[in-house]
């Protein structure tokens, strides 16, 4: 029979040691160096816009209107006009930075116990963030000498927060290094009681996620990237990276442990495990793509990033990893752990013999299993019925008691519309036609009708027009999407009737609805997308409608199982606190789109692998239950210890401080250990058991399919595989 790809690669590989490892060496710097050399291109917050807010941004940009990075500062005390003298001194510490301008007088609340600060960073809007420090320097010393006073000092911005944010996702992505890698390294020690074959997995990880970095920056210049992507990637990465070798090196292990020898042992987990990981990286990949559908640019920077690193960490597992387990040979098991190098009968490597105890009433009773099974999943996925979705806030973001946040809900509680106005945003053809007496009656209208606070600025070169609305409520809540509602709908429309000209509404708030909106027209044409690449795929790979089917509808029960989770926990605060988190009252708009297809790709791996492994022990001639007896057992290991290095990367990925890395790491975490536990060793083999020999079943105008084997013949003169060692992982 002729090889597969993978067998062909592995074989190659082995044999040409010295040449793919130093390939892979060699890519890996120069990826890591070009990609340096080049840096990463973000994207500006004008080219992540949608909709109507987008098109405001679009105008502005395009009418080389300059967005300055506007800064509110306010003075708080305990009695009426108490602030006039910590104002007055702080006004004149903040003109001496140097780095402010357009200062004005301070605005009195209404009770006259506070009053705001308003102001302008000097320079583009786009590194204001790197030069605010003096600003915050100035506000911090206000704060220190007012508080024997009676005198508070809250500062919310657009630089003061984005320096924050930047401050906190490096110091976010830094930790989760440090966590992450640590704890995958003693998974892997304990799954495998050797120091070199836990190394092995964890190395080629890491030197895949460099590489895809590299190869990141320089897609970045084509294709603007948001800051979260590097974090996403090195959270894919870390996690299928790590897979894909324990995947391939636990069948090289178990074919040693039945008696193969070296070559032999290395060959079939390169037939088999290696043809599973081509697999499973092409439809994660593939799967990725669908992202490209969405139609927004912070989602195509996801799909670029997710398919950059599993395509690296798949390849290396197909390639270089062969290598090094054939220069290794027995040496992988160099620097056993007393006590976690567990053995059996000349040496072999337990596996599969709890997996096995607890198959056994599921093969049994596979009726009652299935149905509970499935109850239990869809009971995890009832809280989703009452989704709330929204682009959460930078002060819902860093959490309650957070500086940042407490300076903007007493901002906003005071002047309300403050830290988020809308912004109404007016183009005409010529520079005249912004002048004519019709546009100013109608600017002059929708000033009026937006009520206080309004302010109109026109650039009559550009032909060019924006008022800033200070909206009622903190810019997110029921209240701010209604007088938008109103804004959008009722006062512009009527104000700009009949005029030559774009008036369009932007904003805080304006950006967030569009962006969800975007989402909801995205998601069905992504998952449509994904569906049937998943159902193509796994039915060219199976040549079986119903294992194609199945394996939807087990992807759609763990991505509704995540959403209900995430629902429960953030939107209602149902065990937040358990993860140090806190209730915000709704789950960030992006994000179940991106676990949808992350979990659709992820969960292949454990899919592809388990499903793969029972068609060989089918194709040997086993009857259908004997085969999901033997796939389950024998891929027990190599799942559990995947899901549950998955399920790590993932918890620290939620213990983070930001809510949106906190929903995802929880999100993502709770799917895959559901999917490898109740999913992969409850459902899929009671439900396939129910099935029968339906689930092999290939319906005749489907006959030209290539037949596809997904073991590898093992010679006559070759020693025959033990049974099963009974015993754990």
């Amino acid at each position: 029979m002729r090889p597969n790809l993978a067998a062909r690669l592995g074989v190659w590989s082995a044999h040409h040691r010295k040449t793919a490892i130093l390939g892979w060496l060699l890519f890996v710097v120069l990826a890591t160096t070009i990609g340096g050399a080049s840096g990463m291109v973000t994207a500006s917050d004008d080219e992540m816009g949608v909709g109507d807010s987008g098109r405001a941004a679009t105008i502005l940009q395009d009418a080389g209107v300059e967005e300055p990075a506007g800064e509110l500062v306010m003075v708080s005390s305990k009695s009426a006009d108490g602030w006039r003298d910590a104002a007055s001194d702080l006004s004149k510490a903040l003109t001496a930075t140097g780095e402010t301008r357009e200062m004005q007088a301070p605005l009195p609340s209404e009770n006259g116990k506070d009053a705001l600060l308003r102001f302008e960073m000097k320079g583009a809007s786009d590194d204001a963030a790197d030069r605010v420090q003096p600003v915050l320097d100035a506000v911090q010393k206000a704060k220190d000498e007012g508080a024997g006073k009676g005198i508070s000092v809250y500062q919310f911005g657009d630089a003061s927060s984005e320096k924050h944010l930047s401050d906190l996702l490096s110091d976010d992505l830094t930790r989760a290094e440090f966590t992450a890698v640590p704890l995958a390294l003693g998974i892997l020690l304990v799954a495998f009681g050797a120091v070199v074959a836990a190394l092995l997995p964890v190395g080629l990880a890491l030197t895949a996620c460099v590489a895809a970095f590299g190869l990141l920056s320089l897609a970045s210049h084509q294709l603007h990237l948001f800051e979260t992507t590097y974090s996403v990637m090195f959270l894919m990465g870390l996690a299928v990276g790590v897979d894909y070798c324990l995947f391939y090196l636990r069948r090289e292990r178990d074919e040693r442990a039945a008696g193969r020898d070296a070559e032999t042992a290395l060959r079939i987990a390169a037939a088999t495990s290696g043809r599973a990981v081509l697999v499973s990286g092409l439809t994660v990949m593939v799967a990725m793509a669908g992202m490209f559908l969405s139609g927004l640019l912070l989602f195509k920077g996801f799909a670029v990033a997710t398919i950059l690193v599993v395509c690296v960490a798949m390849l290396g597992s197909v390639t270089v990893l062969p290598a090094l387990l054939s220069a290794l040979g027995d040496r992988i098991d160099a620097g056993r752990i007393p006590f976690l190098n567990r053995k059996g009968k000349k040496g072999a490597h337990a596996s599969g013999g709890i997996a096995g105890k607890l198959l056994r009433p599921v093969l049994a009773k596979p009726k009652l299993f299935a149905v509970g099974s499935a109850v239990l999943l869809l009971a995890l996925a009832a809280p989703a019925l009452g989704m709330k979705t929204e682009q959460l806030g930078l002060e819902k973001q860093f959490g309650s008691d957070a500086p940042l946040s407490v300076s903007f809900r007493e901002i906003t509680e005071e002047f309300p519309g403050g830290p988020a106005p809308a912004q109404v945003v007016v183009k005409t053809d010529d520079a005249d036609g912004i002048e004519s007496k019709q546009m100013r009656d109608a600017l002059a209208a929708v000033v009026r009708d937006a009520g206080k606070g309004a302010e109109l600025t026109v650039h009559k070169s550009a032909g060019v027009a924006q008022i800033d609305v200070p909206l009622p409520g903190d810019g997110s809540d029921a209240k701010s999407k209604e007088a938008l509602g109103e804004l959008r709908d009722e006062v512009v429309p009527a104000a700009f009737d009949g005029l030559a000209a774009d008036a369009y509404v932007g904003g805080d708030l304006a950006s967030s609805e569009d962006f969800s909106d975007q989402l909801s027209k995205g998601i069905v044409p992504v998952f449509a997308f994904i569906a049937a690449v998943t159902f193509l795929l796994m039915l060219f790979s199976f040549r079986s409608v119903v294992i194609a089917v199945t394996s939807i509808a087990l992807n759609l029960l763990s991505v509704g199982a995540a959403y209900g989770v995430m629902t429960a926990v953030f939107q209602h605060g149902w065990g937040a606190e358990l993860i140090g988190s806190e209730q915000v009252g709704a789950i960030e708009n992006w994000m179940p789109l991106f676990v949808l297809v992350v979990l659709f790709g992820l969960s292949m791996d454990y899919h592809v692998f388990v499903v793969s492994r029972i068609s060989e022990a089918r194709d040997r001639g086993l009857d259908n239950r004997a085969a999901i007896r033997e796939g389950i057992t024998r891929t027990a290991g190599a799942v559990t210890g995947a899901a549950v290095i998955m399920v790590a990367v993932f918890a620290v990925f939620g213990t983070l401080s930001m809510q949106d890395m906190q929903q995802m790491g929880v999100g993502l975490g709770v799917a895959v250990l559901l999917d490898a536990t109740v999913v992969r060793m409850v459902l899929l083999p009671s439900l396939m058991t129910l099935l029968g020999e339906r689930n092999w079943r290939t319906p005749g105008w489907l006959s030209w399919l290539p037949e596809i084997s997904h073991g590898e013949p093992v010679a006559p003169e070759q020693s025959a595989p033990r049974p099963v060692p009974s015993a754990t992982m």
